[in-house]
């Protein structure tokens, strides 16, 4: 079991401010899944625009969270952290639902497991609950890429 704090994540992915969308690593098994955690509150840059009268999390933003928790669990499994010459990229998405809006004051408990890792190409089984609620769920699939 690893868990991972706010500095260690920001040593494994590139994303900053506004665009991390990790707090917190509960739980991982490299190789095999990751439990992890973003406090949604209402300063998100994304709240005054989606939607001014009713705040809700974009859906969009939902599934960057779950994929930058695919990527923490995918750079401990290889044994790395991410670099200035290679990108971890999306290459799918598929059944992505949305069971419930996710709202200021709510902590999305993100869970991804590793389906298959083939050729480079890692797919992963992702879903962000809230109150033991499903509120989205999709496959994922990344990949790696060098930026050279």
């Amino acid at each position: 079991m690893t868990s991972m704090d706010i500095h260690q994540i920001l040593d494994y992915l590139p994303h900053r401010y506004p665009i991390l969308l990790v707090d917190r690593v509960l739980d991982m098994v490299p190789g095999e899944r990751i439990t992890a955690l973003k406090n949604v509150t209402i300063n998100e840059p994304f709240f005054p625009g989606h939607y001014p009268h009713h705040p809700v999390m974009p859906g969009v933003l939902i599934i960057e969270a779950m994929a930058q928790t695919a990527a923490l669990l995918s750079f401990e499994t290889m044994g790395r952290k991410s670099d200035d010459n290679s990108v971890y990229y999306f290459v799918g998405i598929d059944g992505a639902r949305f069971k419930r809006p996710v709202m200021p004051g709510d902590q999305l408990i993100l869970e991804v497991s590793i389906l298959t890792n083939k050729r480079g190409i890692w797919k992963y089984a992702a879903t962000a609950r809230v109150d033991g609620q499903v509120a989205a769920e999709a496959e994922l699939m990344c990949t790696l890429r060098s930026t050279e």
